[in-house]
């Protein structure tokens, strides 16, 4: 099968590439550091194409940014496809983005609307955080000389687990949205944060915080964690940390 993944040089986008690979499909990767600019003039080729996997994720600053981010690279492939003749589009989505407000959330939301929209067949996976949201939060959680870590429940996945998912899916004829993929069990994100510091040989107090407003109230109340009806992945948290320790 021929599959192109659009962000395949990012986190999961490397390993869903590396995934198809393995189970012998011939992989295009669509990125900026593949040469390819889904938010350049340059319309995209995608003939002989049978599968897109979108696992696209950008920095942004707002909710306008990210709503014209995906707005315009998922629109870019959807166009693209239909040119071109596609027959299936998955997407990768987060659990829980319709029930917090939340900047990033706003792009993905508008991204799920593009796609359900585009008349190609389509596939939406929802997922929970990765494990690797802990690491991020020691880099972004900052203020001044703290360390801080949000007060979070969360249900972190494996991401090699996320990106066997999407290959899954690839495979399978167009699903619409199918049940989301969560972490084996429910964490407390500032557990994590800690584990994770004295895990990479980091020694400092990490204080607690909540955040403010809708969001900061939809991390604590379980808003984004997904429900009974969610696929569970294999790898806990702890054991992710374990394995990458060193």
């Amino acid at each position: 099968m021929r599959i192109a993944v659009a962000g395949g040089t990012g986190a999961v986008g490397t390993m869903a590439v590396a995934e198809a690979r393995a189970r012998g499909h011939e992989v295009r990767v669509l990125s900026r550091a593949a040469g390819v600019d889904l938010t350049g003039p340059e319309p995209l080729d995608l003939v002989g194409t049978e599968v897109v996997v979108d696992v696209l994720s950008a920095n942004v600053r707002s909710a306008a940014d990210a709503i014209e981010f995906f707005t315009r690279t998922t629109g870019a492939l959807l166009d693209a496809e239909r040119r071109s003749g596609v027959g299936h589009h998955v997407a990768l989505s987060i659990v829980g983005i319709d029930r917090a407000p939340y900047d990033y959330y706003a792009g993905k939301l508008a991204q799920e609307q593009a796609v359900v929209a585009s008349g190609v067949p389509w596939t939406l996976l929802r997922a929970t955080q990765f494990h690797e949201f802990a690491e991020q939060m020691l880099t972004r959680a900052r203020f001044g000389p703290l360390q801080l870590a949000p007060r979070m429940r969360t249900q972190p996945v494996a991401a090699h687990e996320v990106a066997a998912r999407l290959v899954d899916l690839a495979e399978q004829p167009p699903a619409g949205r199918v049940p989301d993929l969560a972490g084996p069990r429910e964490e407390w994100l500032p557990r994590m944060v800690r584990a994770c510091a004295r895990a990479r040989g980091r020694r400092m107090p990490i204080p607690a915080v909540s955040l403010p407003g809708p969001f900061g109230r939809a991390m604590r109340d379980g808003s984004l964690l997904a429900g009974p009806e969610a696929v569970r992945g294999a790898e806990t948290f702890d054991a992710w940390l374990a394995r990458t320790r060193g």
